[in-house]
């Protein structure tokens, strides 16, 4: 990982920061140049300091989060492995193998290396390598060698991945990689070497840094310049003390300029909106990305969890219901879209059946999915979800058996529906393993692609088999008859039609399963391959990852928002093809040629059309993780605002590459940790309602940058004009810090609870480059800056020249003030130490600030449109920052500190007639802006408020 030390001064690397710095150093050399002392005079810079100290605290904090993923990568290895070590086979920490041990691997173990297939020891072998690969299925494993050429993970089906699960079988493998040389190693290696790109706000804040920094200075060198011939003034003291104190006024104005409360309120509103997101059910990792998730382009969604719900689910039933007169089939379809035992079964119109049991077909195929059955289904409590432990295929098949219900119970749905959900999850399925006892099973093998049970009940013994449609119907001799339960010979015309439809199914892309039955003689204990011929057709299954439901309405959501959706999957292009149809993500076209591709088929292209097809790109199917990431550079080099989800490990560098990686809630904690979100919900509709959020939070984040680079115009106004008149300093930088961080980040923060507007999703993706303040926008906020300076010196002369309270000088007096101990006066030279007129300016400062928040409720619609009322974090916050200000006027330690003093009713009363005009200027620009062409006529050329580099790009 990254030093704790380079960590800190990462939090220091920024062009504002770096400026601040500069200024307190500075102000601090200054003070002891000048033999200050005292809190007064090092005031300024510890306060600058204390404002940096908070903020690099926060991004250490963040970023030590981050890099404990690759720490949780070790948490996917496996600790010891069964190795074969001087001719016996031993059990050793895994960290000790190297390729070319054997390694005895079983059911429930952790594959421990990057292994090869030497021998297999059981009929079948079949690992779950979702971790890795993304797909729903467990995958069979055997010794044979691939032939594939670029075959991906997915292909190599002699290789068993370091991490994976073995779910069924035992055998013997070879080590062929460890340690980084594996798949998972790999990932860990790209993790390593995926660079974290800037937020489009950060951007853009440093872009607005760096062009403040040339404002800054030119600001500074312009006040020197023009005071040149001050410098020489008798009152300094000398030409080089008269040389600092205008140096002085310099850095007062580089304090002025820049918003030091500006990353502090940046912060406080992305955090904010992380809360709101967390409510709906997006938990947002790294702060910035709150605001990315605003302008995001191309959403890069998984498949398999994501717009599916990684739950097998049995969806179409296929019978034979009756053969009399030719074979009449009939369709049953299935509700629901989890493991959870809630469903109900509709015939072929559509109509609900209330007691599905009552169908003998129905009735034996619960019978037949409950004990031909190894997985088992479960409650959990803590995640208030039902769970599966085996094959998901066979867990669907439990699941169907409860949505069917039992045979004889006139009350049954209503009755089970009275049990606790952990009773519930296989009530139906433990009445029948109660009323059929299992005598003995065929386990599945890939020749025959079936497995069978031989079970007793009572006085019977019968044979229950499940497999592949082909093998199971090859085998039947007979069929069962859902309209009386009568078992009739299967003809050569009811073969054809079952044919035809399993077909049909695999065309919808449902992974179809056959079951059937067989009356054995009775005291049978064990069965053969032989038994499984002369078999009673039950029917057929048609189960899928079904998707979820609210995914339909999101798809339609992002394309109304201007947001691209392109589906990743690690699945075959068929079944995905499918899916994407049914959530609405071709479009509705009929031909989708150019918007699906296999990882493979877009190698093969050539790059002009690699550029081309990403244009168009909806589904990316047979991906690797490599494929993941490669995917989200080619997306970036376009331009584009990438977000990426996914929920294993092999997804980690692609999310740690996207501008926003999402993770899954229910994903592996490498891949949370690689992330910038994490939707607990792995929902898709979540990543709308986010993005929706994220684009509000920005509009607001925008309007306060845009209160703050006003007061900002005031402030620089304000100390440019008192230099360019030769008038005394208007306010200490000690004053301007205050502004600048209290009385403006106050009112600035809760800008960032301005509602949301009711098109924010309609309205396309801002252009990542769009400045946050543009040409006429720029214009109005430079007269209400303008107004904003010109009012507190105004302030300032009025309480030496026309307030009852001061000394009524003349404008001349006030403006060779300088002089005033070298000539005769009717006044003490005193006065102009005076704390009076000082605590007028900054008063003027601060009150004319708080009309001007008021400004802000809305960029262009009026105050009496949009009320104060609309936003009551606003009134507080005006009403606590008055208090405030109040505070440190009649405080005397305060007092003291800030150079300030209590001020008269008169005094009030002159502050409240400088500041209220401003309301009146901002609705008289809002109303041009609202109703003629004038925004258009002030248009600046962005490239003029960038820095000269970016200009020339």
């Amino acid at each position: 990982g990254t030093p704790f030390w380079k960590l800190v001064l990462k939090q220091f690397d920024d062009l504002l920061v770096k400026i601040l710095i500069v200024a307190a150093i500075v102000s601090f050399v200054l003070a002891l140049a000048n033999g200050e002392t005292g809190l007064t005079a090092f005031l300024e810079p510890f306060v600058i300091l204390l404002i940096l100290a908070a903020n690099a605290a926060v991004g250490v904090i963040t970023e030590t989060n981050a890099e404990k993923a690759l720490e949780e990568l070790r948490a996917y290895q496996a600790n010891i492995a069964t190795v074969m070590r001087n001719g016996c086979f031993s059990i050793l920490p895994a960290t000790e193998l190297v390729p070319g041990d054997i390694v005895e691997v079983t059911v429930g173990c952790k594959i421990p290396a990057d292994l090869r297939m030497i021998e297999m020891s059981s009929s079948t072998f079949r690992v779950d390598q979702a971790i890795l690969t993304g797909e729903s299925c467990s995958v069979e494993k055997d010794v044979d060698c691939t032939l594939t050429t670029n075959a991906v993970y997915q292909d190599k089906k002699n290789i068993l991945f370091s991490g994976t699960d073995v779910v069924a079988g035992r055998g013997r493998a070879v080590v062929i990689g460890v340690g980084s040389n594996t798949a998972m190693g790999s990932i860990h290696d790209s993790m390593l070497h995926t660079d974290d790109e800037a937020t489009p706000l950060k951007k853009k804040l440093d872009e607005f840094g760096s062009f403040l920094a040339k404002v800054i200075a030119g600001i500074c060198v312009l006040v020197w310049v023009v005071n040149i011939g001050h410098f020489s003034d008798p009152s300094h003291g000398g030409f080089f003390k008269g040389a600092i104190h205008y140096f002085k006024i310099a850095v007062a104005l580089a304090v002025a300029a820049i918003p030091e409360g500006l990353p502090a309120v940046v912060t406080t509103c992305l955090a904010l909106g992380t809360k709101k997101m967390a409510r709906l059910n997006a938990i947002v990792r790294s702060l910035p990305s709150v605001e990315t998730l605003g302008c995001t382009t191309v959403i890069c969604s998984d498949k398999t969890g994501t717009l599916t719900t990684n739950m097998m689910s049995v969806t179409k039933i296929c019978v034979v219901q009756s053969a009399e007169h030719g074979p009449m089939i009939n369709e049953f379809s299935v509700s629901g879209t989890t493991y959870a035992p809630e469903g109900t079964v509709f015939d072929s119109n559509g109509l609900q059946l209330d007691l599905p049991a009552q169908s003998p077909c129905l009735h034996h195929l619960a019978m037949c999915s409950s004990l031909c059955n190894d997985s088992i289904l479960q409650y959990n409590p803590d995640k208030d979800s039902y769970e599966k432990i085996g094959e998901s295929t066979e867990v669907a098949l439990r699941v169907l058996a409860e949505k069917v219900g039992l045979p004889g119970f006139d009350s049954m749905p209503s009755a089970l529906n009275m049990l606790s959900k952990h009773e519930r999850a296989s009530y139906c399925n433990h009445y029948w393993e109660n009323q059929f006892k299992k005598v003995y099973v065929l386990e599945f093998t890939r020749d025959r692609k079936m497995m069978s049970v031989l079970c007793s009940h009572k006085q019977m013994d019968v044979m229950f088999s499940k497999g592949a449609p082909e093998s199971i119907i090859a085998r039947c001799t007979k069929l069962l008859c859902n309209s009386d339960g009568s078992v009739v010979p299967l003809t050569a015309a009811t073969r054809a039609e079952l044919e035809s439809r399993f077909h049909s199914f695999g065309d919808e892309t449902l992974r179809c399963l056959a079951l059937a039955f067989k009356t054995v003689p009775q005291g049978q204990q064990t069965i053969s391959y032989d038994n499984e011929n002369d078999l009673t057709f039950i029917g057929l299954v048609g189960m899928l990852d079904p998707p979820r439901e609210e995914v339909k309405e999101a798809m339609l959501a992002c394309m109304t928002a201007g947001i691209r959706v392109i589906v990743v999957t690690g699945d075959n292009k068929s079944t995905a093809e499918s899916l994407c149809r049914k959530i609405g993500a071709f479009d509705n076209l009929g031909d989708f040629s150019g918007m699906s591709y296999t990882a493979s088929e877009f190698e093969r292209l050539p790059a002009v059309q690699q550029t081309l097809a990403l244009r168009r790109m909806t589904l990316f199917s047979r991906v690797e993780p490599s494929h993941k990431r490669m995917l989200v550079e080619a997306l970036q080099n376009q331009n584009e605002v990438v977000a990426m989800t996914g929920d294993g490990v092999n997804d980690a560098p692609a999310l740690k590459k996207a501008d926003i990686g999402i993770a899954m809630g229910s994903g592996t904690a490498v891949a949370k940790s690689a992330s910038d979100m994490v939707l607990a919900d792995d929902n898709f509709a979540s990543i709308v309602a986010a993005v929706a959020e994220g684009r509000a939070i920005y509009n607001n984040t925008k309007q306060f940058i845009r209160y703050m680079i006003s007061s900002n115009i005031g402030e620089v106004v304000c100390i440019f004009v008192a230099a360019v008149l030769g008038i005394p300093d208007t306010l200490a930088p000690v004053q301007l810090l205050w502004v600048n961080l209290v009385t403006d980040g106050l009112p600035a923060t809760a800008i960032g609870f301005n509602k949301q507007d009711s098109d924010v999703m309609k309205a396309k993706p801002r252009k990542v480059g769009e400045a946050v303040v543009t040409g006429w926008l720029f214009f109005r906020y430079l007269v209400i800056g303008v107004y904003v300076g010109l009012a507190t010196v105004a302030g300032f002369i009025w309480w030496f020249v026309y307030s009852d309270g001061g000394p009524k000088l003349t404008y001349s007096e006030l403006m060779n003030f300088e002089t005033c101990a070298l000539r005769e006066t009717t006044y003490p030279c005193s006065i102009f130490e005076d704390r009076h007129p000082s605590t007028v300016a900054m008063t003027v400062l601060v009150v004319v600030e708080m009309f001007n928040a008021l400004n802000n409720l809305s960029e262009n619609q009026s105050l009496l449109v949009i009320t104060p009322r609309s936003n009551l974090w606003l009134v507080g916050s005006i009403i606590l920052t008055m208090l405030l200000h109040v505070l440190i006027l009649y405080v005397h330690p305060l007092a003291v500190l800030f150079s300030v003093t209590p001020l008269s009713w008169a005094e009030w009363t002159a502050v409240l007639y400088l500041s209220f005009p401003v309301i009146i200027i901002d609705e008289l620009l809002k109303f041009l802006s609202r109703n003629t062409g004038m925004r258009f006529r002030f248009r600046l050329r962005k490239a003029d408020l960038l820095p000269k580099d970016r200009r020339d790009k």
